[in-house]
């Protein structure tokens, strides 16, 4: 008897779904990310308009001012969908849970002045409603925004920011022996420290601002861009001796902002671009955002690090470079 092994090819009988043929032509091959975002959007068939906000339905392109022929364009450059941004946070999550447990186990935090202590926990510990409000702010934005090449990376991006609150409270677990009363002490700066109040009345107006690509913009280039590298980088001084176990422990928030960027930017400069309209919008709303920013952080600044503002106006010059580079006109 004799056996013959022989190979077929079958040819598919399509290379993706309709709707993305329909879009790329030709019924062409489509990466993962593209089947996941492209026209994934609901257009049609609603029930109702809902009550709340009845001149609009649940899903419109009106629930901002900015305009575009397609809300397909600002792709992100990260190519970010369920799969890989998941791979790529559990990869930097375990490199978060190494640095706890090397700081962990040789007492870094613990082994700090007093004076460093109680500096992480007036200028860092508060940063955690800081990151709860950013989430906030993302969710907004994914249920009031148009198109899913925006609204997946702004949920995900809400993750993050949930992540780093996270993180952040672990540090104040590991600064008060897990028993939460730092936590409790960062709550009180949060609500009543003068140098946190500028911070603070900044977050909480965006919960109340309904365009959601404006929204977008102050996250991307008010509280990301100036606050945050204050908050993360600035800050160092402050710490004196523990400035390393703090900067291992905050490592993550150092690498997503450098990414995250790299989405907000090219969703920014696309849709600046696409007339005249949407870059007057986002080049007004770019300079209100940073302003804004550099006076929250002047003020945080002089209460936590006994500075005049220039680490503030430090990170709002380098977020107006930034915005000029995406061509906004500040």
């Amino acid at each position: 008897m004799s056996i013959q092994i022989k190979t077929l090819d079958f040819e598919p009988r399509r290379q993706t779904f309709g709707h993305v043929a329909r879009r790329l032509g030709a019924d062409k091959p489509a990466s993962r990310y593209q089947e996941a975002v492209l026209d994934v959007q609901a257009t049609d068939n609603f029930h109702y308009k809902p009550l709340w906000e009845p001149q609009y339905w649940v899903y419109d392109t009106r629930k901002t001012a900015v305009t575009m022929q397609d809300w397909y364009k600002p792709l992100d450059p990260r190519q970010f969908y369920y799969s890989t941004y998941n791979i790529a946070r559990a990869n930097m999550q375990q490199a978060v849970d190494r640095n706890f447990t090397f700081v962990e186990e040789r007492g870094l935090i613990e082994k700090a002045s007093s004076a460093a202590r109680e500096a992480i926990g007036r200028a860092l510990l508060p940063l955690r409603h800081l990151h709860w409000g950013s989430n906030m702010n993302m969710t907004e934005i994914c249920q009031r925004g148009w198109g899913t090449a925006i609204t997946a990376p702004c949920i995900f991006s809400s993750g993050d920011h949930l992540g780093m609150a996270q993180i952040v409270s672990r540090i104040g677990l590991v600064l008060d022996g897990q028993t939460g009363t730092s936590l409790d002490a960062a709550h009180k700066v949060w609500m009543e420290d003068a140098a946190w109040q500028g911070v603070r009345r900044l977050i909480e107006d965006s919960f109340v601002e309904r365009d959601w690509f404006r929204l977008f913009v102050i996250q991307a280039l008010g509280i990301n861009a100036v606050l945050c590298p204050l908050a993360y980088r600035a800050f160092d001084a402050v710490w004196a001796d523990a400035a390393i176990p703090v900067a291992m422990l905050t490592e993550f928030m150092t690498d997503w902002a450098a990414e995250e960027g790299r989405w907000t930017d090219a969703v920014i400069r696309v849709v600046a671009a696409e007339n005249a309209q949407n870059k007057a919008l986002v080049s007004g709303w770019a300079a209100e955002a940073i302003d804004r920013a550099e006076a929250a952080g002047r003020q945080l600044a002089a209460g936590c690090l006994d500075n005049d503002g220039a680490v503030a106006a430090t990170a709002a010059d380098a977020a107006r470079t930034r915005a000029r580079a995406l061509g906004l006109a500040l």
